[in-house]
């Protein structure tokens, strides 16, 4: 006797097939790589003009992020909010998420706040955080070798 499974597909299928397939893989993998926002890398480096900051934030756009002095700390926000539909004949399957991250870092008194820039190209945030007049250093000196 050959038994023979009917064409329709029963629910609780669907759904085991659904589940199986969502829990067997990453939330990035369901949403796609920009979906995971962690905690960026941040590069600072001193010249004798500025400080310079670049913090590494791919698969973001310029308007996600929110750059603020409060209270002599330089704040670096960004969010995202990321949407993803799939649909079959047998389900939809609708996904959504809201990353954020926030960093901050206390300004020297000799940072001139009014000058600081900032611009956002390849995936990396730079700021130019420049220093007062008087807080430049000159390094103009010969050293004697012994």
């Amino acid at each position: 006797m050959k038994i023979v499974k009917p064409n329709y597909y029963p629910v609780k299928d669907a759904f085991q097939d659904f589940f199986n397939t969502a829990m067997n893989r990453s939330v990035s993998e369901i949403l796609g790589s920009d979906f995971a926002i962690t905690q960026p890398s941040v590069n600072i480096r001193e010249t004798a003009e500025d400080f310079k900051i670049d913090l590494a934030a791919p698969g973001l756009e310029k308007g996600d992020f929110n750059i603020a002095i409060e209270n002599e700390k330089l704040i670096i926000s960004a969010g995202k909010e990321v949407k993803k539909e799939e649909s079959t004949d047998k389900y939809t399957r609708k996904e959504f998420s809201y990353n954020s991250f926030s960093r901050s870092f206390d300004l020297p008194d000799s940072i001139q706040a009014e000058g600081i820039k900032a611009s956002y190209n390849n995936g990396i945030l730079e700021l130019s955080l420049p220093k007062k007049t008087e807080a430049k250093q000159i390094f103009n000196k010969t050293i004697e070798i012994n």
